[in-house]
């Protein structure tokens, strides 16, 4: 029998994290606001890690460009082969420059007389220049010998990507769930809490201030369970690298879900349910995939 394997690893991989997932949502229905008491304190490093730590997550999107690039080429598929790389090149872009570009427009040092659009032009190609190395290494990296499973890796992560994204952005809408750092310029902080399940529809608008649940950023950092996929795309096929990425991206989303809470943007439950809900759909876009590259080969 055949074992079922989701996002590169075993099922009972994933097993594990849905079970972290759901006792964290589990201990935070009770605790939520007390342990984001206990561990707010903002810091440097927490800062850097809130303000850039999702780059190398978006690194993922230029690199499934390559991978549908290589898969379609190999497949004589020229033009929709570089548009697929050229939109996901774009799709990395716009998202650093939504969620992070503010840190990095400062550095450029508004002025007075300087226009607001050439500053955004230069942190869009400052972007740009930062994710070029990506498309360029996994071009060395990848082998086209089976140009299906690239086309295969290349679209579950463009597609789950997008898509997590879009889930994530309406159930922020849904819930409007207050940030603790919002609650804590409050007389009576508390009085104002709310658990992840006291939805108000709607009630947060475009104010940023309420929209905790869950965390936009625990989607973009649970991305990274996808990495174990390149590793039967490379070129370079050892089953322990599955492992390696499998468990670098679990302590990775563990120190980001952990910067969450401790830099005041979100509750445990906001992490919790954001990495479950885009594993759960990162998964179920590679099981799909898994089926498809099998009814193809």
């Amino acid at each position: 029998m055949k074992k079922v394997k989701v996002l590169g690893v075993p099922i009972y991989a994933s097993i594990i994290l849905i079970s972290v997932c759901i006792l964290g949502i589990i201990i935070g229905s009770f605790l939520d606001y007390d342990i984001s008491v206990g561990l707010k304190n903002k810091t440097e490093i927490g800062t850097w890690f809130a303000n850039y730590g999702g780059y190398f997550s978006y690194c993922l999107y230029p690199a499934a460009g390559m991978c549908l690039f290589k898969g379609l080429k190999k497949k004589n598929l020229i033009i929709i082969a570089w548009g697929l790389l050229i939109a996901s090149y774009f799709i990395a872009v716009y998202y650093c420059n939504s969620y992070f570009g503010k840190s990095v427009r400062a550095l450029f040092n508004y002025e007075a007389g300087v226009s607001p659009f050439i500053i955004s032009m230069l942190s869009y190609l400052l972007w740009v220049l930062l994710l070029s190395w990506v498309p360029l290494l996994m071009y060395y990296l990848l082998d086209d010998d089976n140009p299906n499973l690239l086309i295969v890796v290349g679209a579950v992560i463009l597609i789950a990507g997008i898509i997590s994204d879009c889930v994530n952005l309406w159930l922020k809408q849904v819930a409007s769930r207050p940030r603790f750092k919002y609650l804590i310029t409050l007389d009576d902080p508390k009085s104002q809490f709310k658990n992840w399940w006291e939805m108000s529809p709607n009630l947060a608008g475009s104010n940023d201030s309420f929209k905790s649940f869950p965390s936009g950023n625990m989607t973009i950092a649970t991305m990274m369970f996808a990495l174990p996929l390149f590793s039967d795309a490379i070129k370079f096929k050892k089953n322990y690298i599955k492992w390696i990425l499998y468990v670098f991206a679990f302590i990775w989303v563990i120190l980001y879900g952990y910067n969450r809470i401790h830099m005041t943007a979100h509750f445990l439950t906001d992490v919790c349910f954001g990495t479950l809900i885009t594993y759960l759909i990162f998964g179920a876009s590679s099981i799909i995939g898994n089926s498809a590259l099998e009814k193809i080969e």
